[in-house]
């Protein structure tokens, strides 16, 4: 008698989850629906964006969609590309509706924190079609991130254009995150490097952590570290970057910063011109004990450091055994894009 109860019970259980997930897709879908309505477009972008963890098929769902990707895009515009892309497939014609009117806003800097919520909604639903294996390539091969690059030359620190920039960078993370070197080609044909660059001297901490973990990423790849020990106006464009960031993070440290900074040195040292070269530009607080404390429980990264300074041939001017420590806080949404 209990077990068929319990059979009863788990039936049930079984009927309410598939019912369950059925009430989320029609949910997804009529939000999805939404985004091609400009007066509920809004509203659609917050709530999916909210929700886009939770609705695990959101990105086929947003890429095939007529008109989804149009709406999404609308937000930004590269008026030349814009035309390229409306050639090339018309269905896109919808997504960039709601990115156009973001352009205007940013020289002279006029955008207001509502914009660039909105548009930072959008940007969160992008990442999600970058992430997803199956619309990875089709977002690459309309080439979506270069409306993107317009967010992450501004030079403005004000926050709104501050999150502007740390979703834009978000979207990029998502890309390299999953190693594919079809990603790492794609980005070696624009500006994606002198970019993160930028951001890398003038951004918030957080940005210039996401802007780091996509050049470490670039790096990581064998194309990619080819490409930028190519020349030596780009290995040392990279290396005067980590130089100052290193600088800088001597008076002010950042654990979670100073680890992706060291493994792009780490990196670097396994090209023989670049490790020749990292003999003498290597900064001086790598060597010392200068980041001792911040790299007190970052087992990992002080091992980095150590088969840095091996390969590199450069003796620590203060040797200083640092005891182990435990783990740190918990990451946030942005941050666990760059735990890969």
């Amino acid at each position: 008698m209990l077990g068929g109860n319990a059979g009863v019970g788990f039936g049930e259980m079984a009927a309410n989850a598939m019912l369950d997930r059925r009430r989320e897709m029609a949910t997804a879908e009529q939000l999805v629906l939404e985004l091609i309505v400009p007066e509920q477009r809004e509203n659609a972008l917050l709530d999916l964006s909210k929700k886009r963890e939770s609705f695990q098929e959101l990105a086929p769902m947003l890429w095939y969609s007529c008109g989804t990707i149009a709406a999404l895009l609308q937000v930004w515009v590269f008026f030349f590309l814009l035309l390229l892309l409306l050639l090339v497939c018309k269905l896109l014609e919808h997504y960039l509706q709601e990115i156009v009117s973001i352009y205007p806003m940013l020289s002279p800097p006029t955008l207001t924190a509502g914009a660039s919520n909105r548009v930072c909604n959008a940007l969160a639903l992008l990442q999600c079609v970058a992430s997803h294996p199956e619309t990875r390539t089709l977002f690459l091969n309309a080439h979506i991130p270069l409306y993107l690059y317009p967010f992450l030359n501004t030079v403005s620190k004000s926050r709104p254009f501050e999150y502007l920039r740390l979703t834009s960078l978000g979207v990029i993370g998502a890309l390299v995150k999953v190693d594919d070197t079809d990603v790492i080609n794609f980005l070696l044909s624009t500006e994606i490097i002198p970019l993160c660059l930028r951001t890398m001297e003038m951004g918030s901490e957080l940005s210039k952590t996401v802007a780091t973990f996509i050049v470490q990423k670039i790096l990581l790849d064998d194309v990619g570290l080819a490409y930028i020990c190519a020349t030596a106006e780009r290995f040392f464009a990279v290396s005067a970057v980590l130089g100052n960031m290193v600088q800088a993070l001597a008076e002010t440290p950042s654990s979670r910063l100073l680890k992706h900074i060291i493994r792009c040195y780490l990196r670097l040292s396994d090209n023989p011109r670049a490790c020749e070269a990292l003999k003498t530009c290597l900064p001086e607080y790598l060597r010392d004990n200068t980041f001792s404390n911040c790299l007190r429980e970052d087992a990992g990264t002080r091992r980095w450091l150590t088969q840095l300074l091996i390969n590199v041939g450069v003796a620590p001017l203060h040797p200083q055994r640092v005891p182990g420590g435990i783990p740190g806080a918990p990451l946030s949404a942005m941050e666990q894009l760059l735990t890969g």
